[in-house]
């Protein structure tokens, strides 16, 4: 006798912004496997909108089980679902206006069950809630594209990013990987990944725009590199920034991620500081993205 082992599938796509995508039959991780984790990562209108379905479903709930108790609530109409709702409602959030009350035993212990489950999801939403709201952010952009320039006659891979808050990133440090596609001598097809070194990859106080450049010499993985071998590699640039938000004081991240129709060979960024009439200074924002040729 044979046992059929069931085919499973699991492919993990990576977007462009870095985050893995898990499709496949038999999924081994899944976002409501991790409720905790689904909570504090969906966007607010996601979060806004579990939390009022899920107090809706819970007041319905209990709705239903005062009705099943017959006449249990006094001062509600006998077997009206909306009475029976709003005196859920009423118990849940510890309103208790007092012209509907429980009047039996049976009553009185569901009373007690959702008082308690009540104090419970009030905690639990509040905890979420601050949690959520307490997460360092970064408020952090990069340059649509990057481009590969001379710079002191060495071509030069750069990119732009810049601190979207008034204030100030302390000890920013700029973290450039090269992810690529490569086939060892025994035939072995694996994913690489090099450090890309930079020019400058500290800043104490990063408040305005940074241009990042790694000089592409012999000892770069990017030596002798064309855009169609990036595209046959499907190679990547991933950037991160660490740094310290000085308003919060707390470590907070930034990602991005190139791909090889995003590094554009033979341009050069548009100078995006000016000087205005009087000879100050300033930094013109609208042209973050633009490029020109050489």
């Amino acid at each position: 006798m044979t046992q059929k082992r069931r085919s499973s599938r699991v492919v993990r796509i990576v977007n462009k912004d870095g985050r893995l995508n898990i499709v496949g039959s038999n999924k081994w991780y899944s976002y409501w496997r991790d409720p905790y984790h689904l909570l504090l990562t969906v966007p607010w209108i996601g979060f806004l909108a579990i939390v009022t379905l899920g107090y809706i479903a819970s007041n319905t709930f209990f709705a239903l089980a005062y009705l099943l108790g017959g006449n249990g609530i006094a001062n509600a109409r006998p077997g009206n679902f909306f009475d029976a709702f709003f005196f859920s409602i009423q118990t849940m959030a510890s309103i208790g206006y007092g012209a509907m009350y429980p009047q039996t035993l049976y009553a009185n212990i569901l009373v007690t069950i959702e008082s308690l489950l009540g104090l419970m999801g009030l905690a639990m939403g509040t905890g979420l809630a601050f949690a959520r709201l307490s997460q360092p952010t970064a408020r952090v952009i990069f340059s649509r594209v990057a481009v590969v320039d001379l710079y002191d006659g060495v071509p030069t891979l750069m990119f732009r990013t810049a601190n979207k808050r008034r204030n100030q990133i302390l000890e920013a440090e700029l973290r450039v990987r090269l992810a690529r596609d490569e086939v060892n001598a025994e035939g072995l097809s694996m994913r690489r990944v090099y450090d890309l070194p930079l020019v400058r990859s500290q800043n104490p106080s990063f408040a305005l725009s940074w241009t990042a450049m790694h000089p592409i010499d012999e000892s770069s993985p990017l030596y002798k590199a064309t855009p169609e071998i990036l595209a046959q590699q499907e190679a990547s640039i991933i950037i991160t920034l660490i740094g310290i938000d000085e308003t919060v004081s707390q470590t907070i991240h930034a990602r991005y991620v190139y791909v090889a129709r995003d590094i554009l060979w033979n341009m050069r960024f548009v100078d995006i500081m000016l000087r205005t009439l009087d000879g100050d200074r300033y930094l013109d924002y609208s042209r973050f993205h633009d490029v020109t040729t050489l």
